[in-house]
């Protein structure tokens, strides 16, 4: 799903051009995105170069996949981000309890056993 991997990340800072060529996208992409979330908090040197966080870069990673990706616009995505905080978790996210997880694992069992027979 995400095309960057946290593990991934081993610098501690990784300039604007990097974050674009992850996402193969234009520095003024991310620049945009800077301003419009406000969860994006790049660090500036003295000479104004924005220098991002491996936290930042996830958080830019989540807006990409869902407006790049998913289709949301970015509104959309603003909403996304605020309700899905827990995105870590993708079963927390997609608001899977762990009573309807058994549910579909019992019925993802039942299917394959299904399926087994009718071959």
């Amino acid at each position: 799903m995400s095309i960057i991997k946290e593990k991934d990340l081993t610098k501690l800072y990784y300039s604007i051009g990097e974050v674009a060529s992850f996402f193969d996208v234009n520095a003024s992409l991310i620049r945009f995105w800077e301003k419009e979330f406000t969860s994006i908090k790049p660090k500036k040197n003295k000479k104004g170069n924005r220098l991002f966080t491996p936290k930042d870069v996830i958080t830019i990673d989540r807006i990409y996949h869902l407006v790049k990706l998913e289709g949301y616009t970015l509104d959309g995505a603003k909403k996304a981000m605020r309700s899905k905080k827990s995105s870590d978790n993708p079963v927390a996210a997609s608001g899977i309890n762990n009573e309807n997880l058994e549910v579909i694992n019992r019925l993802e069992s039942l299917k394959s056993r299904l399926l087994t027979l009718k071959s």
